[in-house]
C-alpha cells in the first residue's frame, strides 16, 4: 500500500485503534461501492468528504446514507459559505486523493464534523487513505481519533 495508508496506519496505531486496515479487492470511491465489496449498509460507510469552508479545510466524516447540507454546516461552523473543495485543495490539507480520502492521517488537523447518522450503526467503515483501503470503526471512535465535533449533517 502507499505512503498515504502508512499515516492513516500510525495515526490509527497511535489511538490505540487495533482493526488495522482492509485492503478491497478494488477501489471504492463512492459509499454505494465501499457498501457493497463490504456488504454492510450504505449509510454504515463514513464517507470523508474536505469542503473548503471560507478558505480553510473543512472534514465532513458523512454517512454514505445521505448528501451533506452545505448551508447547515456553514451554519454550524460559522462561516458565510462552505463548498466542495478541489482536489489539489484535497490533497493539499490531507495528504490524499479525492476517492479515498480518511478521517485522519492528515499533515496536520483538519476542524471535523463527524455526522451524526453514523451513530445509527454498531460500526461503520472509513477510508484509509487509498480508494481501496478501509478501517471499521465506530461513531464514538471516530469523533474520538478525529477530534470532530458530532452534529447532524444530512440534508
Amino acid at each position: 500500500m502507499t505512503s498515504a495508508v502508512d499515516h492513516v496506519r500510525t495515526t490509527l496505531t497511535a489511538h490505540g485503534h487495533v482493526g488495522g486496515i482492509t485492503e478491497l479487492p478494488a477501489p471504492a470511491p463512492t459509499a454505494a461501492a465501499a457498501a457493497e465489496l463490504l456488504d454492510c449498509p450504505v449509510g454504515a460507510v463514513a464517507n470523508s468528504l474536505v469542503f473548503e469552508a471560507d478558505g480553510a479545510p473543512l472534514l465532513i466524516v458523512a454517512s454514505g446514507g445521505h448528501r451533506v447540507d452545505l448551508k447547515k454546516a456553514a451554519a454550524h461552523v460559522g462561516v458565510s459559505k462552505v463548498r466542495r473543495a478541489t482536489p489539489e485543495f484535497v490533497l493539499e490539507a490531507t495528504g490524499q486523493q479525492v476517492g479515498g480520502v480518511a478521517p485522519v492521517g492528515h499533515p496536520a488537523p483538519l476542524r471535523t464534523l463527524v455526522d451524526t447518522a453514523l451513530a445509527d450503526h454498531d460500526q461503520v467503515w472509513a477510508g484509509g487513505g487509498v480508494p481501496h483501503a478501509m478501517f471499521r470503526t465506530t461513531f464514538a471512535e471516530l469523533l474520538s481519533l478525529t477530534g470532530g465535533e458530532a452534529v447532524a449533517v444530512g440534508a
